[in-house]
């Protein structure tokens, strides 16, 4: 075979396998920095007199220590994943969605009233009805910012973070008055929570005696699909391409701020499935807090994910581990909320912030590669 040839499979070769020493530092970073944040998190602890290492023990011990612990953290993580999916369309297209909360209360809106007035169809019908209904309320509520922004500009962080106020109040009027359980009244308790939903109309446990349920498996699912719509069709290549460069995808005759609505549509819809499945997975009715602040820490979780649908599926288990085991430390060790609080915050900023030493690395493979190629 003449050398030429040989060096061209060789190439090709290289490109081809996996180098594991990339892997390694990619994996390793983000490690250092979780450490980094729980050193400092063990200074704030002993300022308060709590032994760092039994804070962390009980924190790991109570997220993945214990069955029940990681099944509750599998619980946690389904609507950070969903929610963290539609954070990856989103910033793909380099839009920023802040209207996760509004857009999950949006879907459990609609998960509630849905079932509640077509509770005599069958479970078959009225689950994946429900599902259809509470992504499309989710989509209006993302769709309203998309469209500002594609037609008058308007800051898509602002708009989304107005949503979320407006979807909160809106929740508030409707469960006090129209969806508010009537037996409550009935009682002389004028609960704000909706009636119990049709039991017909729950979706069913994964594992008895458990709050783990058939989301969970929906939104791995739905994670692998958003990785082929991304990765393998034309509207995920063009959202990117969005996202990538403005101008340049302007120039090429993509209609940058079509895609750029699509992307804050989609995000609402998947948010709006995380409301679904809080409301006919877990509580089976709507509550006040239903978002349970998901809508916000479905970014960390795809920011922790490295904005790509497969890698949000670890990053939503690790960071739900994170909060169970947070509410476990705190029960043991007695010390405020706002200190587990604030050392969950070190750990996203940390783990956030050490992409920039993954991308120094990247950029100096690339440089050697580069030059490793034309000394070939």
């Amino acid at each position: 075979m003449p050398p030429k040839e040989m060096t061209e499979i060789t190439k090709q070769t290289r490109r081809l396998s996996i180098n594991w020493q990339d892997v390694a530092v990619n994996l390793a970073i983000p490690l250092a920095g979780m450490l980094v944040a729980l050193l400092i998190g063990a200074v704030l602890l002993l300022f308060l007199n709590v032994d760092p290492v039994k804070a962390y023990s009980v924190l790991l011990s109570g997220a993945f220590g214990t069955w029940p612990g990681f099944v509750r953290a599998l619980v946690y993580a389904t609507p950070l994943l969903l929610v963290g999916l539609g954070i990856c369309i989103a910033f793909r297209a380099s839009v920023i969605n802040i209207g996760g909360e509004g857009q999950i209360i949006a879907g459990a809106l609609m998960a509630t009233w849905w079932p509640l007035t077509f509770r005599d169809w069958p479970g078959w019908l009225i689950i994946p009805t429900t599902i259809i209904m509470g992504f499309l309320a989710g989509c209006v509520w993302g769709f309203i910012p998309g469209l500002l922004k594609a037609r008058l500009k308007v800051n898509e962080i602002l708009s989304t973070v107005m949503m979320n106020a407006i979807a909160l109040q809106l929740m508030n009027l409707l469960v006090r008055g129209p969806l508010i359980d009537p037996a409550g009244v009935q009682a002389g308790q004028y609960l704000a929570q909706s009636e119990r939903l049709p039991a017909h109309a729950w979706l069913p446990r994964l594992i008895p005696q458990s709050l783990l349920n058939v989301g969970a498996i929906i939104a791995v699912t739905l994670a692998v699909v958003v990785y082929i719509f991304l990765w393998r069709t034309t509207i995920g290549y063009r959202i990117r391409a969005v996202g990538l460069n403005p101008d340049a995808s302007r120039y090429a005759g993509i209609n940058v701020p079509f895609y750029q609505a699509l992307s804050l549509t989609l995000a609402g819809g998947f948010a709006g499935l995380a409301g679904v499945v809080e409301v006919l997975g877990v509580q089976h009715r709507l509550l006040e807090g239903i978002s349970g602040g998901y809508g916000f820490s479905g970014i960390v979780a795809a920011l922790f994910g490295g904005l790509h649908p497969l890698g949000t599926i670890p990053a939503s288990i690790l960071f739900g581990g994170l909060l169970v085991g947070a509410d476990k430390m705190q029960r043991a060790t007695q010390v405020p909320s706002a200190l587990i609080t604030a050392i969950l915050g070190l750990v996203v900023l940390f783990v956030v912030g050490s992409s920039i030493w993954s991308k120094r690395w990247a950029s100096r493979r690339k440089i050697a590669a580069i030059k490793e190629t034309e000394v070939t």
